[in-house]
This record gives C-alpha cells, structure tokens and sequence, in this order.
C-alpha cells in the first residue's frame, strides 16, 4: 500500500512521525509531508524537536524559537528553542511562588536554586516536552507532523511522559496522605490549606496536559510513526533494534520508507564501477529491507541530484513520497 493511500484510508491520522538515525532524512519527509497535505487543503503544522534547526535550513526562512511561521498557504513550520522555553518557565515559577505567597520579591536563595535548576541536564528535555504538549493539544491545526529527533533521544523523548505521570502521581499522592495528617490543624491554618490545595491543583493540571498528549502519541486510530532508513547494513540493523524499543512504548509504527535509493536504469547505462558496485550492493540491501520489513515497505524514494532545500525540491521529494500533487 502506498503513502497516499495510507493517508487516504485514515482520516483520523492528524499526529504523523518520523523518526530514524540522524542524517537519514527525517525532515526531509516530515517536510515533504506537510507540503503535500498543505496543497491537499488542510491546515498543517511541521515542527521539530531538534535542537540543531533542520527546518530553517530545508525551507530557506529562520523559524528558530519564532513560534509557528507560515511557510506557504496552509503550512506552518515550528523550531522549538528550549532555551528560551526554560527561561519563560523561570518567570512562571517566580510568578506562581509570588501568587501563593503574596511575595513581591522572590528571595535571593529560592532565586538561586531557580537559576540553579535551569541548568540541570535533563532541564532541555523537559522544556521540549512541555512545549510540544502545548503544541499537540491546542488542535490549531488538521495535521501535526513531528521531525523527532535522532533515535535515542527520541525514545527518552516518548519516555518522558510515562516518567512525569509516575512523579506527579508519587507527589499528589504524598501531598494528600499530608492533608489525612493535617486534619486536626485545618481550621486554625486555612491560609495553608488553600496554598496546599493550589499545588495539588497546579500538579492536577500537569498530570492533565501529559496524560492528554500521551494518549495522541500512543493511539492507533489519531498517530502514525515511520521509520526512515537507506539500504546499508548498521542502518537496516540499528532500525530493527529501534522498531523493537519504540512497540514497547506502544507507538503505532505504520510503515517504513526507504531514502537515498541509487535509481535502477542508471545500470544500463554507462557508469564508473564504482557506482555500479554501489548499485549491486544497494540490491543486496534493498532485498534484505524487504525481508526483514516484508510488506511494510511503503515507498523507495530516490538519491536526488542535489541537495532538498527550497519548495521547489520539497515539492519532487512529495511527489516521490505520494506519487503526483
């Protein structure tokens, strides 16, 4: 079954995925998707998780951390800068300690530890995860493509929301066994007890916008996730391997598409062997895809002569993706 017949057998699919190695062409078909289901009419957003910018590139415009730009009628592009997320989660903390406290000015210790927190590791992470929970679950748009980032951290990126919901149950439910305790002191302390209820509150609602998102990303019948590989070896193996560990997080893997393939009536032509070998070796392989992945191949699209940047490239690799426009 091809792409466009894929998509035209399920309407319901608005979150669409592709994920892969980095280099493979990820945003490549992410863009190419959008293109392709902007000029079908509907409204569509492409947006990345990559902190390395691949959309300014591929569609000539800088879209980093500008929030969604029209690119062309019905298509918007989306670079998500995590920098500048964590600081506007900087100011809501501030905001919300000032709020329950009836503080005017945040002490110099909590003031440190804010700062401090900004720089933990897994601080980006979790602004890029926030940011695309406000993304999904706005319903802006008829379609939502992802351009995920490399393999691994895209597995720690689908893990991060079984991870925040296991937290904020583990937290609520130690803030509630406090509330058992403080039963007796309630009437002589009920500026803490609306304090308390408002954290529980603001955890109640975190649980709610990761819980809405995870449900999008696991549901069969709203996402899809293709897998990008080229016919080489450690490609083909390390994409099996990835195939195993995205199902475990149950993400609807829908197909796998197959880029940079060498087009077959060059070798009847005259040609370096160099370039003869590669074709006899890309058989090898693509044979090999076909077994391993046996009817879940849904497109061969091919090396192209130069670089894809620009509408014009995007729309052949479209064209090479869904057949004609």
């Amino acid at each position: 079954m091809s792409m466009r017949e894929i998509f035209a057998q399920n309407p319901d699919r608005r979150y669409i995925m592709f994920g892969g190695k980095g280099g493979l062409g990820k945003t490549t078909f992410s863009a190419a998707t959008a293109y392709w289901l902007a000029k079908q009419g509907h409204k569509v957003l492409v947006f990345s998780v990559d902190p390395q910018a691949s959309l300014s590139d591929i569609f000539k415009r800088d879209i980093f951390g500008k929030g969604p730009v029209m690119i062309m009628p019905n298509l918007y592009a989306q670079e998500i800068d995590a920098d500048q997320r964590i600081r506007e989660y900087q100011e809501e903390i501030r905001q919300k300690i000032r709020d329950m406290y009836g503080m005017d000015e945040i002490p110099e210790e909590i003031e440190n530890y804010i700062q401090a927190a900004a720089a933990e590791p897994a601080m980006e992470e979790s602004a890029i995860f926030d940011e695309v929970v406000d993304i999904v679950v706005s319903g802006d748009y008829d379609y939502y493509i992802y351009d995920l980032v490399p393999l691994g951290h895209a597995l720690y990126y689908l893990s991060m929301a079984s991870v925040y919901d296991q937290w904020i149950d583990k937290i609520t439910g130690l803030r509630e066994e406090m509330a058992e305790y403080d039963q007796v002191a309630k009437v002589m302390r009920r500026d803490q007890e609306s304090e308390e209820d408002k954290i529980l509150e603001e955890l109640q609602y975190i649980k709610h916008r990761i819980n809405a998102s995870s449900s999008i990303l696991t549901d069969k019948k709203k996402t899809a996730f293709y897998f990008v590989l080229t016919p080489e070896e450690m490609i083909i193996l390390d994409t099996k391997k990835a195939a195993g560990l995205f199902a475990k997080f149950d993400v609807p893997l829908c197909g796998y598409i197959v880029n940079r393939v060498i087009p077959a009536e060059l070798s009847s032509q005259n040609i370096p062997p160099y370039l003869r070998n590669r074709m006899e070796m890309q058989t090898t392989y693509l044979n090999k895809i076909n077994q391993i992945f046996s009817g879940e191949v849904l497109a061969h699209v091919p090396e192209f002569e130069r670089d894809i940047t620009g509408l014009p490239m995007i729309e052949e690799v479209a064209k090479a993706l869904f057949g004609g426009m």
